[in-house]
């Protein structure tokens, strides 16, 4: 899998809410992964978004109705299902975040990725309410940050990297408009071909994310900030 590994972009300010972000999905990862897998795995039913339970169709069990049901599609986008879940979401977070919470603000970048984090839950959720499967991870709101970063520098360069054991080779820099606009198109894709009921990655819940950041930074970025700023 291609990982993007650093842009040429800086920011003016520092990115402080994206490293919060950082650090407590890192935290409440390790908190997951020292409670053991019995433990871990109620953490994820007691706070993960399990579409039945949130539109009703289901109840948890007594000892897992920690928070509300509405207050689960917060909590899930702290909680990951492995390492390599984490490690992936935090490095696309840390590459492309800093520079979208530059174009908007510390106060108004943590309102737009809580938004489009809510937005991705519903858009994986809804088409199948009364799915079981708990929806956990990060990546519906960093999917949001890619579409907006998209909008805002879609000329900023994007070095890849593939990972190969433990190297990884860098294949180059590339526009963020195509980085960015191939993946949204794999995660097409790969929802128009992958069945998960049984659990899996979200794609659904990407292509929500993605679709929201695209169409709220306009109003979430500061005024001053254009969108599809060109190459400087």
């Amino acid at each position: 899998m291609v990982l993007p590994l650093h842009d040429d972009n800086p920011s003016s300010t520092r990115p402080i809410v994206t490293v919060a972000f950082i650090a407590a999905c890192t935290l409440i990862f390790i908190w997951q992964f020292l409670a053991g897998p019995v433990a871990g795995q109620s953490i994820i039913y007691a706070f993960g978004s399990i579409p039945a339970v949130l539109f009703g169709a289901r109840e948890l069990p007594v000892e897992l109705q920690i928070v509300p049901p509405a207050a689960s599609v917060l909590t899930s986008m702290f909680l990951h299902g492995g390492w390599l879940h984490l490690l992936g979401n935090m490095l696309y977070l840390w590459v492309f975040g800093n520079n979208v919470e530059d174009a908007m603000g510390h106060g108004r970048f943590i309102a737009f990725y809580l938004v489009c984090g809510i937005a991705a839950a519903l858009a994986q959720a809804l088409p199948d309410p009364t799915s079981t499967v708990p929806m956990v991870g990060a990546s519906g709101a960093i999917s949001g940050v890619l579409g907006a970063y998209m909008l805002l520098y879609p000329h900023a360069r994007v070095l890849l990297g593939l990972p190969l054991g433990f190297f990884i080779v860098q294949l180059g820099r590339f526009p963020a408009l195509w980085v960015l606009a191939a993946w949204f198109g794999m995660q097409l894709a790969m929802n128009a071909f992958t069945v998960s009921a049984t659990g899996g990655v979200a794609f659904r819940a990407h292509i929500g994310g993605f679709v929201a950041g695209l169409l709220l930074i306009p109003f979430f970025k500061h005024r001053s900030v254009p969108l599809w700023r060109a190459r400087t």
